[in-house]
């Protein structure tokens, strides 16, 4: 069923990358399985019980990877020669832009996680020590 679905997506919304990855993106699915993934349930715990502010520094490092990786893959979608693939790949700008507007969240959010981390006055205050 999965992989059906998989097939199903790859031609609805022609986007070759997932049927027969390049390398290069290969690498960041491997990323995003080994490094991001266990990222979530860190974060969901911090979040959910809040006042975490150690989550600062593991949420800038993990929203400015998955951001650089998007830049990336955003550029691929808008400016690759998809004639080439095996599969059939965005021919029209308008299929670039519905295969950009799938991906765009992936940016959007972490974009979004980074400057709540770096602006929010809850998770950038310097926290003062007590001495003993």
């Amino acid at each position: 069923k999965l992989t059906e679905a998989l097939q199903w997506y790859g031609a609805a919304f022609r986007d070759p990358m997932m049927l027969q990855p390049p390398e290069w993106f290969q690498a960041f699915m491997y990323s995003e399985a080994f490094l991001q993934l266990p990222f979530f349930p860190v974060a969901a715990y911090a979040f959910l019980k809040g006042g975490c502010r150690w989550i600062r520094t593991p949420a800038i490092i993990y929203s400015t990877h998955v951001a650089t990786t998007l830049f990336a893959i955003l550029a691929h979608i808008l400016f690759h020669d998809f004639s080439k693939s095996e599969h059939p790949g965005p021919e029209t700008q308008r299929e670039r832009l519905v295969l950009l507007s799938i991906y765009s969240p992936y940016l959007l959010i972490p974009l979004l996680l980074l400057f709540t981390m770096l602006y929010n006055p809850h998770y950038n205050q310097v926290e003062k020590r007590k001495r003993k």
